[in-house]
């Protein structure tokens, strides 16, 4: 079962508000939307996304992981 996040993560990529609610958006956010610029952080959000989606690593850490990879890319929204 896929837990939603406390707090969502909101990105702007090409003009348009993505909001993130869970790992298993935050994974379909990372294939189908994310930058070019692909980064270790990228790498690692991804992976911890996949692993919140298998219930192998908690939510929590997950979005952490996702939020800094979007603040890295330059992309988290700033509210």
């Amino acid at each position: 079962m896929i837990s939603i996040w406390d707090a969502n993560v909101e990105l702007k990529i090409d003009d348009r508000v993505h909001v993130i609610r869970n790992a298993r958006e935050a994974v379909a956010c990372l294939k189908k939307y994310w930058p070019d610029n692909r980064t270790a952080s990228y790498a690692a959000a991804r992976k911890a996304c996949l692993d919140a989606a298998s219930g192998v690593v908690p939510d929590v850490e997950a979005r952490a992981a996702f939020e800094a990879a979007a603040k890295e890319a330059g992309i988290l929204r700033q509210t």
